[in-house]
């Protein structure tokens, strides 16, 4: 990526993450100064400057945006799993309030504050028409429904802040565990469906979504607006497995599982939550969000306010992340006992309709 479209200092949040790390380190690697806040116990990045904060401590929140001043605020932490809704809320919503709440106290003169939400938020598409920013929202589980959420307070509470939101559908890519189990299974010569060969999807590489993501902060025609991040590439399960397949250069074997595996683990998800209050990345709520026939959205908007244009097409980018998972040793440790419990039955359920 060229050089960055921020002018002045990023405060960012999920820096330790998938999405997050990325943006962090393309912004530092063009030169502009990054702060990133850590959740408490959390060690310190070796990448750069961190603080430690608690998201539910809006006084200590406060502190770090009176003494950094940032430019702009990238929203990009949260949570994908809980054991109920108020988990999703204390993960999604609360730290987004008592940020802008933090934002509004002590430097509403902030450029842009950017929530990075996704898909799911919406909910799923129609076989044949996808999301759009007009359509109305209709998550279809917890995940969703707090992104929403957020996006609603953004939306009702930011008062003088500027503000964008980004919804970026699935994102892959160098460093992306979830999509790692279909490399995997690749790399073990197999590629495992369980329903869902011809259910449609939009992707997205995680390069293209971080400056979706940096573009959207500096326009100043995305002010007060929503905007899809997708690569415009809609297909289904089968072509992205078969892409992967070809890429990572073996012989596979295809595994057709029925779908009722999907709602029998979803079900066992559930009884083991209740009993230790843990929660599992599948359960019933991500169980219905993988049963829905299609997850695509447009990124018309985003081209005709920023003119973003996703720049790495499928095979690129699953050529890019397969490059990268062998170069940082991701397959050394294959094991074909492992494959089930690694496969897109258990982790990529919880990667269907959401960016992050």
């Amino acid at each position: 990526m060229s050089d960055s479209v921020l002018d002045g200092k990023v405060l960012i949040t999920g820096a330790s993450g998938f999405i997050g790390g990325r943006l962090r380190s393309e912004l530092e690697s063009s030169g502009t100064e990054v702060v990133a806040i850590r959740r408490p116990g959390s060690p310190e990045s070796r990448a750069g400057r961190s603080l430690e904060a608690d998201y539910s401590d809006v006084a200590a929140l406060q502190q770090i945006m009176a003494a950094e001043r940032p430019d702009y605020v990238l929203h990009v932490a949260g949570v994908t799993k809980g054991t109920s809704y108020s988990d999703f809320q204390e993960g999604n919503v609360m730290p987004t309030r008592n940020l802008l709440t933090a934002l509004q106290r002590e430097h509403p003169g902030t450029k842009r504050f950017v929530l990075v939400s996704s898909a799911a938020a919406y909910g799923p598409s129609a076989s044949s028409v996808p999301q759009r920013e007009s359509n109305p929202p209709r998550p279809v589980e917890h995940y969703g429904e707090s992104k929403l959420e957020a996006e609603r307070v953004v939306q009702e509470d930011a008062a003088e802040v500027p503000w964008t939101i980004v919804r970026p559908c699935a994102v892959y890519g160098p460093g992306d565990v979830d999509h790692f189990a279909l490399f995997q299974a690749a790399m073990l010569g197999v590629t495992v469906f369980y329903g869902n060969r011809d259910r449609s999807m939009s992707w997205i590489y995680v390069d293209d979504c971080v400056r979706g993501i940096l573009e959207a902060a500096a326009s100043q025609n995305s002010k007060g607006k929503g905007y899809f991040l997708s690569n415009e590439q809609v297909l289904t399960w089968e072509d992205f497995q078969n892409e992967v397949s070809e890429v990572v250069g073996k012989r596979v074997r295809a595994l057709d599982l029925p779908e009722q595996l999907l709602w029998a683990g979803a079900f066992a998800g559930e009884i083991a939550s209740r009993i230790d209050k843990k929660p599992r990345l599948l359960n019933l709520q991500k169980a219905r969000l993988g049963a829905q026939q299609a997850w695509t959205c447009s990124s018309d908007a985003a081209r005709k306010d920023f003119d973003f244009e996703a720049a790495v097409d499928l095979p690129e980018g699953i050529r890019l992340t397969h490059q990268w998972y062998r170069d940082n040793d991701w397959y050394r440790s294959l094991d074909p006992r492992q494959l089930l419990s690694n496969c897109s039955l258990r982790r990529l359920v919880g990667r269907l309709g959401r960016g992050r």
